[in-house]
């Protein structure tokens, strides 16, 4: 399992931070997301065998946010 940080931008309220909270729990063999509104990240623990960056990073942009 690997920890990884995010930097999100566009997120405003806490609709915001269930989006993207749902979107990422959803993938396989990821947990322990937690997203912070105000420094605009998550963190999260995940498999990289089982999930990449790439598709974390497009679960979030599904949402209507960008990562940086």
């Amino acid at each position: 399992m690997e920890h990884l940080t995010i930097k999100i931008e566009g997120m405003s309220c806490e609709h915001c931070v269930k989006a993207v909270t749902d979107a990422v729990s959803a993938l396989p063999s990821v947990a322990d997301v937690s997203v912070d509104l105000g420094a605009g990240t998550a963190s999260l623990t995940h498999d990289p065998a089982a999930v990449s960056r790439a598709d974390i990073k497009e679960a979030i942009e599904d949402q209507g946010y960008d990562v940086l």
